[in-house]
């Protein structure tokens, strides 16, 4: 194989499953909050192990990334080699397992590290990647939502072996040329996409899924709050500003909206992303309609410390916010927040009474 692409994926970070969903299906289970610091700690280390192999490392998300291993072929001995020794290394550094899927092609990767799991390695080699998808649930491809879902499930497709039989003009007369295109090629093991190294980040993203379907102006508005409140920190936790906001809107029978603007000028604070969600939920114009999931993505993200134009005047939300920022990390999360999301019925917990003895310690 003289070049190969490598994914890796650490398993028991999370599924696909909503939380909703699980809740419905076991009603007694135990659910434990996430710790987001956590989880970006352990990915920096898996990803300062990958770039330890290769400089040449895409990531995709927290967990997930590919590799190009081809000029490794003079230091081991065959890929799977080099699979072997990256999760060895993986599992040494942070103690987590990893799921490694080698192949010619991205996609193909992909698809292997999806076999591979929860904490193997898989192999598919080249010349025998069409017996290796064409089996598989015609869902698996990428690009392959509910809308496309339904289309297929019309001409009888089930398998990604259906889907490639059909001529690709069928496709792209069905699913729209973009879209048809897409997936006929990747239903013929055909993606010449490369691995890009250190690809910029073009978004960061929150959403909810609802265990029970939310409706109402009211309701919304204030989930829109929580989250811009979420993005806005992780945002400045990363030294990041956005000069796109976008919403998700999803209803209870699985229609999915997206909207979304660009800025006049690059935001990270809460006021900022949630005045702009707000304006794209007036466009949505959603009414009382129940909505199942709901979303707000920050893109087109710069460097916070980049040049920006000059702005006269008082800054009163970043300062808010930055002083939001320096409670939070001596006192917790929870020790400030909005008071239109807060319960009456569950009253904060402080964990130290020094957060209204000592304020001037914050400043």
């Amino acid at each position: 194989m003289s070049s190969a692409s490598y994914e890796a994926r650490r398993s028991g970070v999370g599924s696909g499953m909503p939380t909703a969903h699980a809740r419905r299906l076991c009603p007694r289970a135990r659910f434990l909050a996430p710790d987001h610091g956590v989880y970006s700690g352990a990915s920096r280390r898996v990803f300062e192990v990958l770039h330890s192999f290769t400089p040449r490392v895409e990531p995709v998300s927290v967990d997930e990334a590919f590799l190009d291993i081809a000029g490794l072929r003079l230091s081991y001995e065959s890929p799977v080699a080099v699979g072997e020794a990256i999760r060895t290394a993986v599992r040494q550094c942070t103690g987590l397992p990893a799921s490694v899927g080698l192949a010619a092609c991205k996609f193909i990767a992909k698809m292997a590290s999806r076999a591979a799991k929860p904490d193997g390695l898989f192999l598919v080699r080249a010349g025998t990647e069409i017996e290796f998808i064409h089996p598989m649930p015609v869902r698996n491809l990428w690009g392959v939502g509910e809308s496309s879902y339904s289309r297929l499930e019309e001409l009888g497709v089930k398998t990604i072996g259906d889907l490639a039989s059909f001529p690709r003009a069928t496709l792209m007369r069905r699913l729209g040329v973009a879209a048809g295109a897409h997936v006929w090629d990747l239903a013929h093991a055909r993606d010449g996409r490369q691995v890009e190294p250190e690809a910029e980040r073009r978004s960061v993203s929150v959403e909810t899924t609802y265990e029970r379907d939310i409706s109402g102006a009211e309701a919304l508005e204030a989930e829109l709050l929580r989250h811009a409140d979420r993005l806005a920190a992780r945002l400045r936790r990363s030294a990041e500003v956005a000069r796109n906001v976008g919403i998700k809107v999803r209803f209870a029978d699985f229609t999915t909206i997206t909207r979304s603007e660009t800025l006049p000028a690059p935001i990270d604070t809460t006021h900022g992303i949630f005045e702009a969600a707000l304006r794209l939920l007036k466009r949505a114009e959603i009414g009382d309609r129940p909505v199942r999931l709901l979303g707000v993505a920050a893109g087109t993200l710069d460097d916070a410390a980049a040049p920006r134009q000059l702005e006269l005047g008082q800054r009163p939300w970043e300062d808010l916010e930055s002083a939001v920022d320096r409670v939070r990390r001596r006192f917790g999360r929870t020790a400030v927040g909005r008071a239109r999301l807060v319960d009456p019925a569950k009253p904060p917990k402080v964990k130290s009474q020094k957060l209204a003895e000592n304020p001037q310690d914050l400043v």
